[in-house]
């Protein structure tokens, strides 16, 4: 694959749109400090998928955005779209059938950023194995800058066997070796969790049997007490029938032991006004008696002085 062009909108210093073509043999850009130079290369390593914002020189992502100036204001998003040359067909098999690719990466305030393979939306990491199979990408050394040579002839032999196999086109197995083994990784997970699962699934079966066996037995439970509840509601019905019954004849008890009561209080009155008629006849008689017996002593004297008389 070969770079034909790079378009750049919104990203950093490049607030409108600019399209460069990268033609064949060496293309250079010239320009005092602070032009943008640094910037393009910012740029292409920004949409071959680098995902450290250090990398872009900011404190964030979102910095790659132009932030605006004085006569300039702030935009919202950024993007930068690059066009390959594919006609060695050298691309990855899904997208090696195509003679010209579009990579395009787009990041909008808090949004993120989306990537785009030839209109359609792809991973990041489709991205960055795209590249990593061509032998390039963001963290490639073939994109050298500021101070990357003296890194390189300073740097450790496990940071050189990198760039000897990038140099020898096997830097995308490696890539694929390592996306291979987290899915390897992903997929053990997965079966431990699917046992995990159906251990679960076998103690929720249980629980749950447990829990219908819980529910029969309140519902036993609850006919019982609704034929204790009846039982006992007939029963006061029945007792409170034989009560209402009892009340009743007692009341009739009552009420006719309460008019004998008012006979015999009659009656006593009765027998009072007698017993006080009797006793005053009784007093009467002896009073007539008392008088007769008078009566008959002052007879008996009177006789007794006629006989006085005769005999003298």
């Amino acid at each position: 694959m070969k770079f034909d062009r790079i378009r750049l909108s919104g990203f950093k210093s490049f607030v409108d749109p600019v399209e460069l073509d990268i033609l064949p043999g060496m293309t250079g850009i010239v320009g005092p400090n602070g032009c943008g130079k640094s910037n393009l290369l910012e740029a292409l390593r920004w949409v071959m998928g680098e995902t450290s914002y250090k990398s872009m020189r900011g404190s964030g992502m979102e910095d790659v955005i132009f932030s605006g100036t004085n006569s300039r204001p702030s935009r919202n998003h950024a993007e930068v779209m690059l066009m390959l040359d594919n006609s060695a067909r050298q691309a990855t098999p899904e997208y090696n059938d195509a003679d010209a690719l579009e990579v395009a990466r787009r990041i909008e305030r808090d949004a993120g950023s989306a990537y785009r393979i030839n209109g359609r939306d792809v991973r990041a990491r489709d991205v960055q194995l795209m590249f990593a199979d061509a032998s390039t990408g963001s963290r490639s050394n073939s994109l050298v800058k500021q101070g990357q040579i003296g890194e390189i002839i300073n740097s450790k032999p496990e940071a050189r066997r990198r760039i000897l196999e990038e140099a020898a086109g096997i830097s995308g197995l490696h890539s694929r070796r390592h996306e291979a083994e987290l899915r390897l990784r992903a997929n053990e997970m997965v079966a431990r969790l699917q046992n995990q699962i159906a251990t679960i699934a076998q103690d929720a079966t249980r629980e749950r049997q447990v829990l219908q066996d819980a529910e029969q037995q309140i519902q036993r439970l609850s006919e019982e007490e609704a034929e204790m509840r009846a039982s006992i509601s007939d029963d006061e019905s029945e007792a409170e029938t034989q009560s209402a019954s009892r009340l009743e004849e007692a009341s009739v008890h009552l009420a006719d032991c309460e008019k004998a009561y008012d006979e015999a209080g009659q009656a006593s009155a009765e027998f009072r006004a007698r017993k006080q008629a009797i006793e005053q006849g009784v007093r009467n008689n002896q009073n007539r008696r008392e008088k007769l017996q008078g009566e008959r002593q002052q007879a008996e004297n009177t006789r007794g002085d006629i006989q006085d008389a005769i005999s003298s």
